[in-house]
């Protein structure tokens, strides 16, 4: 019987929930609050919060936690807009957290 092979998920590290896949991986060297964190082009099966205003690393940027939609952890937070030019390709984009991801179906 022949495996089937799909696309490398991550889940959510505490219900198995599935949050994005591997190819919506944009960088790996981001910092997130508990350590480095990933940023997506996308996620799934997730809630976005409140928006707010945050400075981080590279300044000041509006943001919106983001938690899993089964299990409500918080796995990171979606970048709605960002103040410097420079960080404007951060909009629209998801941070997840590489402590609250695992990989599933690699």
């Amino acid at each position: 019987m022949a495996e089937i092979v799909g696309p490398r998920i991550y889940s959510c590290h505490k219900c198995r929930n599935h949050v994005s896949v591997h190819d919506d991986i944009i960088s790996k060297t981001f910092q997130g609050r508990n350590g480095r964190g990933f940023l997506f082009s996308h996620a799934m099966n997730i809630v976005v919060g409140r928006k707010e205003d945050r400075h981080l690393l590279t300044g000041l940027h509006t943001v919106a936690d983001v938690s899993c939609a089964d299990c409500h952890e918080v796995l990171g937070w979606k970048y709605e807009r960002a103040y410097e030019a420079s960080q404007k390709y951060k909009e629209g984009k998801f941070i997840l957290e590489k402590a609250k991801i695992v990989k599933e179906n690699w």
